[in-house]
This record gives structure tokens, sequence and C-alpha cells, in this order.
């Protein structure tokens, strides 16, 4: 029905143009931009794991070509999208590059568009496993150095000891966040994110066709979301409930409640 042929290239300078907008607002607020600083960690791991799942899982299926391309590895350099990367500082959600894969070449144990699903959700997941265990070193770092976080309606308070444990608390708080808002964002089932290949093997024929057809329509779609707000509004409420209930479980787990 659809069917769109302009340069992705031309999308990705839209968001870029976007996102560069966004990162000059945080330097005329006060602490918005070292906020942003120690974000930084947190999103290098996130998109790194993020891919190398990609990676790894592909190639446990059977289809070498992510290791060909270099892509079964934890540098950074291999991974990071530009804008992508901008996009998860700013607005909690983004992407890496795509870990490229060729169906023809998973083993024939599944059918191809399970082993498509399995490949795509290995990135999420990794993410909520990364998510989970930054929690733990949060909570372990809040017992050492005597620090606590406080939770006051839908706000959270840092409690830090001292201005050191502020800074590498606030790292970790970061890196739990943008896991989850990763994770969460690429479960989305919309082209070109991990989620509308997790949810293939559940569509109609029709379905399935209208979506490999008409991808460039869900580029369009996304821009609409950012340029709007929407994605946020879609993101947010969910971000922030396995968030929290993942610091407060923590907190509970290590007596710090």
């Amino acid at each position: 029905m659809f069917n769109f042929s302009f340069d992705k290239r031309f999308i990705y300078i839209i968001i870029g143009v976007l996102a560069v907008f966004t990162i000059s607002q945080y330097a005329s607020v006060e602490g918005k931009l070292l906020s942003l600083v120690l974000t930084i960690p947190g999103v290098l791991v996130a998109i790194v794991f993020h891919e190398f799942a990609h990676a790894f899982v592909a190639d446990k299926l059977g289809d070498d070509t992510a290791r060909r391309e270099g892509r079964l590895t934890l540098n950074p350099l291999k991974h990071l999208d530009p804008i992508g990367s901008l996009l998860l500082l700013v607005a909690g959600f983004g992407w890496g590059k795509p870990v490229h894969v060729n169906p023809r070449n998973y083993s024939r144990k599944m059918s191809v568009e399970k082993a498509q699903a399995i490949v795509s959700i290995a990135g999420p997941i990794m993410n909520f496993l990364l998510a989970i265990v930054f929690t733990i070193i949060t909570c372990i770092t809040l017992k050492a150095t005597n620090s606590n976080i406080v939770f006051w309606g839908n706000n959270m308070f840092l409690m830090a000891s001292s201005q050191t444990a502020e800074i590498i608390i606030k790292i970790l708080i970061f890196a739990v966040a943008t896991n989850v808002g990763l994770g969460l964002f690429n479960l989305l089932p919309l082209p070109p994110l991990d989620g509308s290949k997790v949810i293939m093997p559940f569509l109609p024929y029709k379905a399935k066709e209208f979506f490999v057809r008409n991808e460039m329509i869900f580029y369009v779609l996304f821009i609409v979301l950012y340029i709007t707000g929407l994605a946020g509004t879609i993101i947010s409420p969910a971000l922030g409930f396995v968030n929290d209930n993942l610091i407060k479980l923590g907190l509970t787990i290590f007596g710090l409640s």
C-alpha cells in the first residue's frame, strides 16, 4: 500500500539535529549537563552489550555473519551508532549499529522466523540482565559507603555519605535506568526495532507482508513519535515503573529500605 524510497540517512540527519538541540537545552539547566556526563558509562555498556548479544546468539544459531564483520566483540567502536547513542543519552531510548544476519545460515532446528525472534530478543534481555546486575552493584555500593536511596512519592532521592560516593552511585543508577530504557524501547513492535521481529512468528501472513514491504513507514512513524514527544510518553511510565521497583527490590533485599 505504502512505499517510501527516500534515503534513511535523511531520517538520521533529522534525528541528529533534534538530539543536538536537546543537548543544547541541557546546558541551560543547572545540574542537567553533569547528569548527562554521568550517563555516558551506562550508555556505552547498554549499547555495546545489547549489540554483542545479538551477534553472539546469531553465531550460536549458525550464522557467522556477525563474526566475519567483527561484531563478536565488546569493543565500543564496533557497536556505537552516533545518532542512536546521542538519543539514548538525552531521551532514554536509542540504538546501536545494527548487527547484520543472514537467516539462510541459521541451523534448521527451528524455523527461520523463530531463530530471528530469538536473536532479536537477545538484545533487550541482555539489557534487563545488566539492569539487575547494576542494581546489585548499586546496593552493594550504598552499603559500603553508608549511603542510601529514599523514595518519596514518585521521586527518588540519593543520600550519599560523600561527593565521591554520590558520583559513583549516580553513575550506577543511570546505568540501571539506561538499560531498562533501551530494553523496553527495543521491544516496541515497530520495524526496525527488535520487537517487530519478536512478534513476527505470531502474526498472520498479511500482517508480516505489510511489515516487510513497508518498513520505511515505521521509520517515519518513529520520527513523528520522537518529535511530538509521544515516544517518551509511551516509554516513560513503563521505564519508571520497572526502574523504581527494581531499585526498591534491591534495597529491600540488601536491608536498605
